[in-house]
């Protein structure tokens, strides 16, 4: 998905199934709108589709939405354990205590003394201020928020963003 539009013109003469005149109308149709990656999508339906299957692409399709869309903490709690952990897997993951969130944790206490998602308070509470904190896709602004048991994901998962791209798991025991 991330490769350049010239780049995935070359790949998908090359690795795709298609005739040259599906693979020219999908050039065509990229063309007129660049930023809707109708190549990258096209090419990589195929590739998954063929190498996994149908059903595997459309996990990974509805994965992408979930981590990379405007989803929420919802859309996570209706995917099933296994599928969760998989869209997890390889993701930076920390274990803390159940029973500290039943009375309530502090963010910043969270996200540096128990899981070490920051190297320091500082840091935390300026990322926080700054809009660059999420749990379960909701963004917290406030450095003396509490996370407790209520936001846990299927009565056991936290899912703590730090920017746009940095994601980790953490596993209430």
């Amino acid at each position: 998905m991330n490769g350049s539009d010239a780049d995935v013109s070359t790949y998908i003469k090359i690795f795709s199934l298609k005739s040259l005149e599906e693979i020219e109308a999908l050039e065509a149709e990229h063309s007129l709108a660049p930023h809707l990656r109708v190549l990258q999508k096209a090419l990589a339906e195929e590739i998954t589709t063929r190498v996994h299957s149908a059903e595997d692409y459309n996990a990974a399709v509805e994965a992408s939405g979930i981590l990379f869309g405007n989803s929420t903490s919802e859309a996570f709690a209706s995917l099933s354990e296994e599928t969760f952990l998989d869209i997890f897997d390889g993701v930076p993951q920390f274990i803390i205590a159940k029973s500290e969130l039943e009375t309530g944790l502090g963010l910043v206490e969270m996200m540096v003394e128990k899981t070490q998602i920051f190297p320091s308070k500082g840091e935390a509470r300026k990322m926080i201020v700054a809009g660059g904190v999420s749990i379960n896709k909701e963004k917290l602004m406030d450095v003396e928020a509490q996370v407790n048991a209520d936001q846990l994901i299927n009565n056991k998962y936290l899912i703590a963003q730090k920017g746009k791209k940095n994601y980790f798991l953490i596993i209430a025991e």
